[in-house]
């Protein structure tokens, strides 16, 4: 009932006390302004919110039909140079100047005026659609973890749960970015997914979010530390002490990861996405004219579904042969599929950064153009290569599917490419696991001031070091990492790309659609007028408008939180049994892939 109050923001204006509310009998309210709020202020409504919410859009419309024209779908596929020094998105340059006082110290916000806190605001702003595009596309565990979840799943279930989930994760987008343009703005900026949380429940879920999204994205820069680690082991024949090869990457995420703003990072995810591709190109084209790794049978697809699929037959002196299924390959070992499946899904787990994204961007309306095309991209290219390697490999596919060619020198190239590819996705993990805390733990409680200042950025210097150091000893300690990591991926990213924006969503529609023409915020006293409250307020806002949409959100809500709960099954399921084995930490110098001993 408690959430269910907040939804239903029970009127008033309880920010306003006495001492602060009246003038000399004069009946006037006084308003504090948006600058003069704590960050992360329960008092502050939802009317409010929306109320800026739509001032900023109009604001942003305006100044975009006095900008140049863009060139279509070429300016997201294709960024122009001219776009990295682009001026603050204002039709008034005279008015960009920017405060230099700690913003985040509300005694120093006292003499900031409401101009140079919008601009404060705007100067964060610089990401295009096209740098979304390259951002969103950037994902290691995408193309080369898919071929491995159709040799699990078969050609039919394997096309028709991709396309399903593609599709959704799509949705998932448009219904982030739709709670995102109606409480986003100027005033109070959204910097984070538990800020859209905070605004539609409260601070318990904005504590939830930050505190999954935190330790998943810290899981993904130590995972691919860790891999990475594996594949230099690899290349170098385990001629180089493991330990060595792992922390090689930490240091290089000293520097890389000093990449502050995700609009410089555009440019470095377009090189990711190009490296990509051509890994996919090599290990296509050397997967149609060699056999499978046959000496790997252990860690293929078919091991895990059912070892005699891929067990040496010693009459006939021979690997079982090249089989592919059109349903489940072993309908008995449900969870070996879901496992697989997993992979299909966290080819789109890139939801959980869509907020951090928008939050940068000139134009946050201008998402849905780079987030449909990077989703079309994936799932035209994810798709095509991973039925073109299951084809030829069928049930002794590896996870990462260019591990499972057989010539060295070729699966060597993909690992070379692979690690600089994985490089830049950690890093970019890692700058939005640093934004998060950054902004919800040294901004809100110790005054650090805003990144964009001199000492922000000397602040950052230090705490990516740290970060990665963090990542590197947590992934290190934990032996058989990658299985730990299915796990965490299973709790954490499901939910933030399938189960939470339909939740969040949800909340907001009803909210808003909850508003009648002479409900709403006053600007000029601050009150908040609301004509009713409670569970009549929450059942007509759900049954107002478009509420038809609400319904699909319950029914998304319901069907995301299923699969997650068979993914968490699945993943301890898998983990019991890599865990049934000694297994090998990053502290040592032997290799976890060095089967010599």
């Amino acid at each position: 009932m408690a959430a269910m109050g907040n939804m239903a923001l029970d009127g008033g204006d309880p920010r306003l006390s006495v001492s602060e509310g009246m003038f000399g009998g004069g009946g006037i309210v006084a308003y504090t302004r948006p600058q003069m709020r704590a960050l992360h202020d329960p008092s502050i409504t939802f009317e409010e919110y929306h109320y800026y919410a739509l001032k900023t859009r109009a604001d942003e419309d305006a100044n975009h039909n006095l900008s140049p024209k863009s060139r279509g779908i070429l300016s997201t596929i294709i960024p122009s140079k001219s776009e990295k020094n682009e001026p603050l998105d204002s039709p008034d340059r005279k008015g960009s100047m920017i405060p230099n006082v700690n913003l985040s110290d509300p005694d120093r916000r006292t003499s900031v005026t409401d101009q140079e806190w919008t601009n404060a605001s705007r100067a964060v702003r610089t990401a295009t659609a096209s740098a979304i595009f390259y951002l969103i596309t950037t994902d290691i565990l995408g193309p080369f973890g898919l071929p491995y979840a159709f040799a699990t799943t078969g050609w039919g279930p394997g096309v028709a749960l991709y396309t399903v989930f593609g599709f959704l994760a799509g949705v998932s987008g448009w219904l982030l970015w739709s709670c995102f343009m109606g409480i986003d703005s100027y005033e109070y900026p959204i910097k984070s997914y538990g800020d859209l949380a905070f605004r539609l429940y409260g601070t318990w879920a904005r504590y939830m979010y930050n505190i999954l999204q935190s330790i998943q994205l810290i899981c993904s820069v130590a995972l691919i530390i860790i891999s990475n680690g594996e594949a230099l082991s690899e290349a170098s024949k385990f001629k180089l002490c493991y330990a060595i090869c792992c922390l090689v990457w930490a240091l290089a995420g000293f520097f890389l990861g000093q990449i502050r703003t995700l609009q410089k990072f555009g440019w470095l995810a377009n090189f990711a996405i190009w490296i990509n591709l051509l890994i996919m190109f090599i290990s296509m084209g050397v997967a149609a004219h060699s056999p499978p790794l046959y000496s790997a049978a252990g860690a293929s697809a078919g091991y895990a579904v059912n070892p005699v699929l891929v067990t040496f037959n010693n009459a006939t002196n021979s690997y079982p042969a090249v089989t592919h299924s059109a349903g489940l390959p072993d309908p008995s070992n449900f969870g070996a599929s879901v496992n697989g499946l997993m992979q299909a899904v966290y080819a789109y787990g890139g939801a959980m950064l869509f907020t951090e994204f928008m939050s940068e961007m000139k134009r946050p309306h201008d998402f849905l153009k780079g987030m449909w095309g990077a989703q079309f991209f994936i799932y035209i290219c994810y798709m095509l290569y991973g039925l073109f390697m299951y084809g030829y490999q069928g049930q002794y596919l590896q996870n990462p599917s260019y591990l499972g060619i057989s010539p060295y020198n070729w699966q060597t190239a993909g690992n070379v490419l692979a690690m600089v590819s994985a490089l830049i996705a950690a890093a970019l993990y890692g700058n939005i696991g640093v934004k998060v805390l950054y902004n919800n733990i040294a901004v809100e409680f110790f005054r650090a001031p805003p990144l964009t200042q001199k000492t922000g950025k000397y602040i950052w210097v230090a705490i990516i070091p740290i970060y990665w150091s963090v990542a590197f000893v947590i992934g290190a300690a934990i032996p058989a990492f990658s299985g730990f990591t299915a796990v965490v991926s299973a709790v954490c990213i499901v939910q933030f790309t399938y189960t939470f924006p339909p939740m969040l969503h949800l909340a907001f529609n009803i909210k808003k659609n909850a508003l009648r023409s002479s409900e709403g915020f006053d600007p000029a006293t601050g009150q908040v007028t609301l004509h009713d409250t409670g569970f009549k307020r929450v059942m007509r806002g759900f049954m107002a408008g478009n509420w038809y949409l609400n319904v699909w959100n319950v029914i998304y809500l319901l069907g995301a939180l299923a699969t997650a709960g068979l993914g968490i099954w699945a993943a301890v399921e898998n983990m019991i049994v890599i865990y049934a084995e000694p297994q090998i930490n990053a502290f040592g110098c032997t290799s976890p892939l060095d089967t010599t001993g």
